[in-house]
């Protein structure tokens, strides 16, 4: 979140039609909403308020979010708390693994906060809590939304080893933007990160915004350059501005421009692009199942 004097503050313009999304609610809501507190566990869907929550809670799958709800960084378009995490839930992976057997899910997605002041980032709990899936979920497919670990590669191949399905990181937006969208990590850090996921044999994928004052060019520039470091699935979606806090939208992308990214990204030779005003990281993720070996 940044300062509030760091956020300019333009004219609002209204949600155009394609970006409104109906409140959660119905029997599959309230049952993993139920699930979700009866095992103290966090979201992403709650957390970073994702406008599909309704039709994925709705399904029955939710992204879990571990390593608590406070992160050590202070990115300017998330709306997850920002400060310094005091505990160290061993017993989540249990939990989590547990919440995915009573939700019957069979495409689990992890997430996580970033915890800088971990000596490995969490990743040996990213790893643990695979481990506790394949036990308990042998049939289920994981995959993880991980943070860059500050390019620690130790970390990486520590959660690696855990044998992740998907690995999902992140690029969030263009290079040019990175000081005031993602301040505190750096974009070839994350592109390498990608490329050592998949020298490792893992299926990749990663995901960025638009919206925030990008050029079209910019955006291809940032799909190509995932695609040469071995980028197997790319996501695209439309920011929306969690609070007045946060950096404001420059412009609400058209759907016929998503289609354009997502036409370009087969071009490319991507294996799966999701590209919409709605799509987050882990929209249709279970698609990655087509690609899996």
């Amino acid at each position: 979140m940044l300062p509030e004097a760091e956020i300019k503050s333009p004219k609002r313009t209204p949600r155009p039609e394609w970006l409104k999304v109906r409140l959660p609610s119905g029997e599959g809501y309230t049952r993993t909403k139920h699930i979700v507190k009866e095992f103290n566990l966090h979201t992403v869907c709650e957390d970073a308020r994702c406008p599909n929550m309704a039709e994925c809670w709705g399904n029955g799958t939710a992204t879990f979010m571990i390593l608590g709800d406070i992160c050590t960084r202070s990115c300017g378009f998330c709306n997850v708390k920002t400060g310094r995490p005091t505990e160290l839930d061993l017993d989540e992976p249990r939990r989590v693994a547990e919440a995915i057997v009573a939700m019957g899910i069979n495409y689990a997605v992890v997430t996580s906060v970033n915890r800088d002041e971990l000596t490995d980032g969490g990743a040996s709990i990213f790893a643990e809590t695979i481990r506790q899936i394949r036990e308990k979920s042998p049939e289920c497919t994981i995959e993880v939304l991980i943070p860059d670990f500050k390019g620690d590669h130790e970390a990486l191949l520590t959660l690696l080893n855990a044998k992740p399905d998907v690995l999902n990181h992140n690029i969030e937006t263009i290079p040019r933007l990175y000081s005031k969208v993602r301040p505190q990590a750096d974009y070839e850090q994350s592109l390498e990160l990608i490329q050592r996921a998949k020298n490792e044999g893992v299926v990749t994928k990663s995901g960025m915004m638009v919206g925030l004052g990008e050029r079209t060019d910019e955006v291809l520039n940032v799909m190509e350059d995932l695609k040469s470091y071995g980028c197997d699935i790319a996501t695209i979606g439309q920011y929306l501005q969690p609070s007045k806090n946060h950096l404001p939208v420059d412009r609400y992308v058209h759907p016929l421009e998503f289609a354009e990214y997502k036409a370009y990204g087969y071009v490319l030779g991507f294996a799966i692009v999701e590209s919409g005003p709605l799509v987050r990281s882990s929209y249709h993720a279970e698609n990655a199942r087509a690609i899996l070996s």
